[in-house]
């Protein structure tokens, strides 16, 4: 196959570079901001056409979930215009988007592991973004899979797991909130299920929506000591509750998501959150895996 990863330079899209090393099954193409312009429908629909694409991954988004408050017509532009323009340039040369959302779409007030039936309530501007992403491309006829994902990370990029290795080496203790429960997805797992998805797609598992991210649910309090253990870094980590981080972002409170959809359509095993965090702190510290 011939695949488009947009986005390329964020944290999926490097995994995918790593991918596609090492893979001689398909073609790939690698774009980011100075490559292909995804707000440009004329550029997308020129590039998709004459590349002859056949599947579009788009990692591409406005993730700065603060400062979207304050850009709003960027984020807008980029997590919700930029998806529709990709679907339109997609449908015309008949090939499949996927596109990746966000546990943000939710209002974190459930209870319950989120299945993707469950109905959207954004609570901020960059969570309105993807959720109004997510139905333009519905609406756009486009072949499509949409994938949720959350708390993102990997040895790129800034994410929470480099953020506490920094600070842990940095300071003796830190506050890290402990009433905010979701799963950390580490981004090569996402990327390798990604490329599954896209070799085994049919018209039964297209058009649909699907959540990954690794097994479990834990607090970001957790997620901090089990890195700070980990990394064997002597840095208490000191639970404290939401009303005492103030952001100028809603975050959900529980945003777990159910994933027996993705595991019985195509068939995976998920791995567990802490297996993968060991596996790429593995990584970061240039040690052989497995």
């Amino acid at each position: 196959m011939n695949i488009l990863v947009t986005g390329s330079n964020g944290q999926l899209g490097q995994e995918f570079q790593k991918i596609a090393q090492t893979d001689r099954k398909h073609v790939w193409y690698f774009t980011d901001v100075n490559e292909l312009d995804i707000t440009n429908p004329t550029q997308l629909k020129h590039y998709i056409n004459a590349e002859n694409i056949e599947v579009c991954i788009n990692c591409a988004a406005y993730t700065a979930v603060d400062k979207a408050e304050e850009e709003q017509e960027k984020a807008q532009l980029l997590n919700a215009q930029a998806p529709a323009f990709l679907a339109g340039a997609c449908k015309s040369a008949n090939a499949l988007l996927m596109h990746i959302s966000t546990d943000y779409v939710f209002s974190g007030k459930h209870y319950m592991p989120y299945t993707e039936e469950h109905p959207v309530a954004p609570a901020s501007a960059y969570a309105e973004g993807k959720a109004d992403g997510e139905r333009n491309i519905m609406l756009s006829g486009v072949n499509y899979m949409i994938i949720r994902t959350s708390w993102l990370y990997s040895k790129t990029g800034n994410n929470f797991v480099k953020t506490m290795i920094r600070l842990g080496k940095e300071k003796d203790s830190i506050n890290v909130v402990a009433d905010q429960i979701g799963t950390p997805t580490y981004a090569f797992d996402l990327a390798a299920t990604l490329l599954l998805m896209a070799e085994n797609q049919n018209s039964k598992s297209n058009n649909q929506i699907y959540h990954y991210s690794n097994e479990g649910a834990i607090s970001w309090y957790d997620f901090a000591q089990a890195i700070m253990e980990l990394e064997k870094l002597d840095c208490k980590v000191n639970p404290i509750e939401s009303k005492d981080y103030p952001v100028k972002t809603v975050r959900p409170f529980y945003s777990v998501m159910n994933k027996s959809k993705i595991k019985s359509t195509f068939n995976i095993t998920v791995p567990y959150w802490r297996d993968s965090l060991k596996k790429c702190l593995e990584e970061m510290n240039g040690q052989k895996q497995d």
